[in-house]
């Protein structure tokens, strides 16, 4: 790992590259990041937003496994500004990891900081986004890490490839919805819609220009890198007329199989390969949203077009036959499918013994608020726990050891089992709610088994959750409530999928594993940003362990300060 200054040693990144040049490359790779306001108009609305560079989305990160990444954020909004690069592991180095007030204080106004990283171990599609209020809502970017010089695919060779990023729009200023919301105690306004890389498509009003194409030649293939930035739902994707192979999911390569539709949640990322082996012509690339409980969402369908070659303008794209926006069976069944390649090249290091159980329930509440509307406020709780997001951050405390910033006390089960997912449970929904934030305390290098289970606690839903600095295995998942007698008998041990973020079904449970091999204050939290800013979010505080190479590193002189 290059040291965390603003320089980095060229001529190690040399050394390397001298040394390993018959077979691969190892970069330094310098982006400049500087987000500023600009003014945008979708659905014929204008407004001014935050942006990286001005691009909506923000500028794609292109690096090589082994490269170093430096890019310098400079702040000209008037918000304070954090970024976090989803599904980058950061070994030993959360100072690069971003999400404010955890890893670090966010960039001031008129401020820079340099986000300085290896890319260790890792290939494939991931993402960046602001990690501060609702800022991601037009903070966000792809992240295209290709595997090392001479390694191919593990799936054929694509013609071409295509970076396609789901997000959310709002035709009014987010913050401000999102500030009045929690004054009333209630939910800000749904969205106005979705967007294909920044384009809600020909569906909406005034989107002759904000349409997203893309051109192919017939006979070729081409890889999709599909990525979910929308703030709130999960969504389905599909293409009329073409079905998808799906060979990697959060930069982890899965066994290949077909199918019509993807489902990805908030946070997740998709790569499928489409053959352009159909009648030349237009045809929708379409999302829309997966909600199978009554909670409104913004339920319109976006639309990208796969356009061939020579075809004109003026025919007609054809729409894809989406599954229903309730079809829960088709969501179990999709992620059933996903299977890590487990290959001896690429392998799936599954924990067999477990040394720390962890159970996890998820759940809304009510608690008093004296200035909302009704009185309350609308919370989110693991194990009834509702997150205080602290004033500085919980890894400079833990690092310098700074008392009375946090406690280690996270319960690793709920103090009162229930029948979690059973009639709906409306009685003493008050979540609790202590000044200083709880984090759960991991051995260095001890393998964890987590439980996540959806209760009925005003209603059940799905909740898409993104563990920071970790890739986890999905050993197994099921609707109702976990059994441990009998569900753990069922897991998958041999090649579940390896994700960063995946969904707890409705109603039901998801059990994830993973090695603490990585030290630091990690955070992990429900990507539906309505949830995590409810309090729907805890950190893992993973010890050092004894080695020179088992503890954090110095953190950077250009740390921003609170």
């Amino acid at each position: 790992m290059a040291k965390q200054g603003k320089t980095v040693p060229f001529f190690l990144a040399l050394s390397i590259m001298i040394m390993f040049s018959l077979t691969s490359e190892a970069a330094v790779k310098k982006y400049q990041f500087d987000v500023q306001v600009k003014n945008i108009s979708r659905l014929c609305h204008a407004k001014p937003i935050v942006t990286v560079n001005g691009m909506f989305p923000g500028p794609t990160i292109y690096a090589r496994e082994g490269d170093t990444v430096l890019i310098n954020v400079t702040n000209h909004a008037q918000y304070n500004m954090s970024i976090h690069w989803h599904g980058l592991k950061q070994f030993r180095n959360g100072w690069a990891d971003g999400p404010a007030y955890i890893t670090q204080c966010p960039i001031q106004t008129g401020n820079s900081y340099t986000y300085a990283f290896n890319v260790t171990g890792q290939r494939g599609t991931l993402w960046w986004h602001a990690h501060i209020l609702w800022l991601r809502a037009t903070v966000y970017g792809a992240i295209v890490l290709m595997p090392k010089q001479g390694t191919p695919f593990p799936f054929p060779q694509p013609s071409q490839e295509v970076n396609l990023v789901l997000g959310e729009w709002w035709n009014t200023d987010v913050e401000e919805l999102v500030n009045q919301g929690n004054k009333l105690g209630l939910p800000p306004n749904m969205s106005d819609a979705h967007t294909i890389n920044g384009k809600p498509g020909p569906l909406f009003p005034c989107s002759e220009k904000h349409t997203f194409v893309t051109e192919v030649e017939q006979g070729k293939s081409y890889l999709l890198r599909i990525v979910n930035a929308a703030l709130n739902d999960e969504l389905f994707f599909a293409l009329a007329g073409h079905n998808f192979t799906v060979v990697e999911i959060d930069a982890v390569y899965v066994k290949p199989f077909t199918t019509q539709a993807i489902l990805i949640a908030p946070g997740q990322t998709t790569n499928v390969l489409v053959q352009a082996d159909r009648v030349p012509g237009r045809y929708f690339m379409a999302a829309r949203p997966f909600q199978d409980v009554p909670i409104p969402v913004d339920n319109k369908t976006a639309t990208a077009i796969f356009q061939y070659k020579g075809i004109p303008n003026t025919v007609l794209p054809t729409m894809p036959q989406l599954p229903a926006s309730n079809d829960s069976s088709f969501a179990l069944r999709y992620n059933a499918k996903l299977k890590s390649l487990n290959s001896p090249q690429f392998p799936a290091n599954v924990p067999l013994a477990v040394d720390r159980h962890l159970f996890y329930t998820i759940g809304l509440g009510i608690n008093p608020c004296p200035t909302c509307l009704n009185g309350t406020r609308l919370t989110a709780s693991l194990n009834n726990i509702t997150f205080v997001t602290p004033k500085i951050g919980l890894l400079q405390a833990h690092y310098f050891n700074t008392k009375g910033v946090f406690k280690t006390d996270f319960p690793d089960r709920p103090a009162t089992p229930f029948n979690y997912t059973g009639a709906p449970l409306t009685a003493n929904l008050r979540t609790s709610l202590t000044p200083i934030p709880r984090l759960s305390k991991i051995a260095y290098n001890s393998t964890v088994e987590l439980v996540l289970q959806d209760t009925n606690l005003l209603s059940v839903e799905s909740h898409p959750f993104h563990l920071h600095g970790y890739n986890f295995f999905v050993v197994g998942t099921g609707v109702g409530n976990f059994d441990p007698a009998k569900d753990p008998a069922k897991y998958n041990l041999v090649d579940p999928p390896e994700r960063n973020t995946v969904g707890v079904p409705t109603g039901g449970w998801t059990a994830i594993r993973f090695r603490a091999d990585n030290p630091g204050v990690w955070f992990m939290h429900c990507h539906l940003e309505l949830h995590t800013g409810w309090g729907l979010k805890v950190a893992f505080v993973v010890e050092d362990g004894k080695g020179p190479n088992e503890s954090v590193l110095p953190p950077p002189k250009d740390l921003p300060p609170c």
